[in-house]
């Protein structure tokens, strides 16, 4: 069973950055690189939403209202998945799942707490 851990969460101030990070156990290398990869988030009292997104082809994805500041990104060797975030607002405050996903599997983390504020 795929476990995904995130970390590196926390408070942060307005204009400020954070980098989660997400690593895959249970999981060989040659398994890790055949899943696309994403991050999710959710705020109190609202649905979870994609933030941003990277498939096995290359291709990325972000929710309009990170583009430009929030960079996905993975480290194969280390098993790991990135979400650098940078210019944070209040309104990024949320609670930050990521997801491994192949056509025939799909692994959350458990989520990791981003509060923005001064």
């Amino acid at each position: 069973q795929v476990q995904l851990v995130e970390s590196k969460g926390g408070l942060v101030q307005p204009g400020g950055s954070l980098r989660l990070s997400c690593k895959a156990s249970q999981m060989i290398l040659s398994t890790f690189i055949q899943f696309n990869m994403g991050w999710y988030r959710q705020a109190p009292g609202k649905q979870r939403e994609l933030v941003a997104q990277s498939t096995t082809a290359g291709l990325t994805n972000y929710a309009d209202s990170v583009k430009g500041r929030f960079t996905i990104s993975k480290d194969n060797s280390r098993k790991t998945i990135y979400l650098q975030m940078n210019s944070l607002e209040p309104e990024d405050t949320a609670t930050y799942y990521c997801k491994l996903n192949n056509p025939d599997s799909t692994s959350w983390g458990r989520g990791i707490q981003v509060t923005v504020s001064s």
